[in-house]
């Protein structure tokens, strides 16, 4: 039997459910729905946890209840706790640097300015980690105004954003029943090649 641990990020808590840094929470919600499993919390895992079968492999999915900045704190206990491989965890993420919609896959890299990855990299000293990130694209404004980025993430998904992430989240939740019998390589183009347009 087969382990994938997957971690979402995201902040816990109502006022933040459905803000665009919430990807992560939603995208895993949304696939643990489709197997009957609730999230249950776990506090020595410093997260909510949710835990199913598909074939023969069994899905951990984990919710950090650290908040964004702090979401190391969670892998690291997760990854402590039951003793395991940094290639058998998928941190799942929203990412401001993508056009809404698009999927990233990558097996290792930087934090990309991402708050969150930048915690998990310090916590586990390393960035040889797997992540899936969601574009959730950037304000629209002109120059760096750090403010607009702030209100942006944090800000909530609007309809017509929704349509397009509901269509991302059900490509990438199809990509990930498929991990253990696909090979890597295929879903990572896959996913990396998804358009929303055509889906």
């Amino acid at each position: 039997m087969k382990e994938i641990y997957l971690i979402g990020l995201g902040n816990p808590g109502k006022k933040h459910f459905n803000n665009r840094h919430n990807i992560g929470f939603l995208l895993l919600e949304s696939f643990s729905k489709k197997y009957n499993s609730n999230f249950l919390l776990k506090d020595k895992l410093k997260s909510s946890c949710s835990e199913f079968q598909i074939n023969n492999s069994t899905f951990k999915l984990f919710l950090p209840n650290t908040y964004m900045n702090n979401s190391g704190e969670a892998v690291r206990a997760i990854v402590d706790w039951y003793k395991i491989n940094l290639d058998q965890i998928l941190i799942i993420v929203d990412d401001k640097d993508l056009p809404l919609g698009k999927i990233r896959f990558r097996r290792k890299g930087s934090s990309g300015g991402h708050n969150g990855l930048k915690s998990i990299i310090e916590q586990l000293q390393t960035n040889n980690f797997k992540r899936i990130r969601i574009g959730i694209g950037s304000p629209l404004t002109k120059g760096k105004n750090n403010f607009n980025t702030i209100s942006h993430v944090l800000g909530n998904i609007s309809l017509d954003e929704k349509s397009i992430l509901d269509k991302v989240y059900r490509r990438v939740i199809e990509s990930l029943e498929q991990i253990n019998t696909k090979k890597e390589e295929y879903i990572i183009n896959e996913l990396n090649s998804f358009d929303k347009d055509q889906s």
